[in-house]
């Protein structure tokens, strides 16, 4: 048995780089494409079962990507997003602009240096892995399942995995509508985005292939 673990595609609040957290917030319209896409590529998988957090950023990325695949989609209050605490609806750029710039500390540390309020990510871990188990003990078959989640989620589960430290958290990557294949206790692969074409693409990704392009430009 695999679990596909999928972060949603790109919502509203991810294209302000406006931190959401708990806060329920709707997919942006490259998001929808981007979950379209993630469609495309699970078709070539036997996707058996697929479980969701309730937020809308996810359950429309997974409507999206299983419209008309007949796998039953269910709803597991354990994979909502962690809570951001007093950072949720503020903008990178805000929270960067405060004494000592807490959101770089936050990303060296997030562990020691949680946002005001925030879900300790010892919880967030225990929930989300609680909520893993029971999906992985109720399909011991070959297919295939899949998560749609959000990238705190699959970032914390993937440091389980690892056995590595909260701390290190933000070097995991895990873009928008990426794919993340978990044979339990093992992480096979990591933020996939091979199903992601042109635009689709993470920006980071994109800002760097559009400079390789330009450097090889005569």
């Amino acid at each position: 048995m695999r679990l596909l673990l999928a972060r949603h595609g790109e919502s509203v609040w991810n294209a302000e780089r406006r931190f959401q957290g708990n806060t329920d917030v709707e997919l942006s319209a490259r998001g929808r494409a981007q979950a379209e896409a993630l469609g495309r590529a699970l078709r070539g998988r036997r996707v058996s079962a697929a479980y969701v957090s309730p937020f809308r950023r996810a359950r429309e990325t997974a409507e999206l990507a299983l419209c008309e695949s007949g796998v039953p989609l269910t709803v597991i209050e354990e994979l909502r997003e962690l809570s951001l605490g007093q950072w949720e609806g503020c903008t990178v750029d805000e929270i960067r602009a405060q004494a000592g710039d807490p959101y770089r500390a936050w990303l060296r540390a997030p562990q020691d240096c949680p946002p005001p309020g925030a879900e300790p990510l010892a919880v967030v871990s225990e929930r989300v892995r609680a909520a893993v188990d029971r999906i992985a003990a109720d399909h011991a078959g070959g297919d295939d399942v899949l998560i749609v989640s959000h990238g705190g989620v699959i970032s914390v589960y993937a440091c389980h995995l690892l056995g590595c430290s909260f701390n290190h958290l933000w070097r995991l990557r895990v873009d928008n509508a990426s794919l993340t294949v978990v044979r339990p206790p093992r992480l096979v692969s990591l933020n996939d985005t091979a199903h992601l074409p042109g635009d689709l693409a993470p920006g980071q990704l994109l800002r760097a292939t559009i400079a390789a392009r330009s450097e090889a430009a005569p």
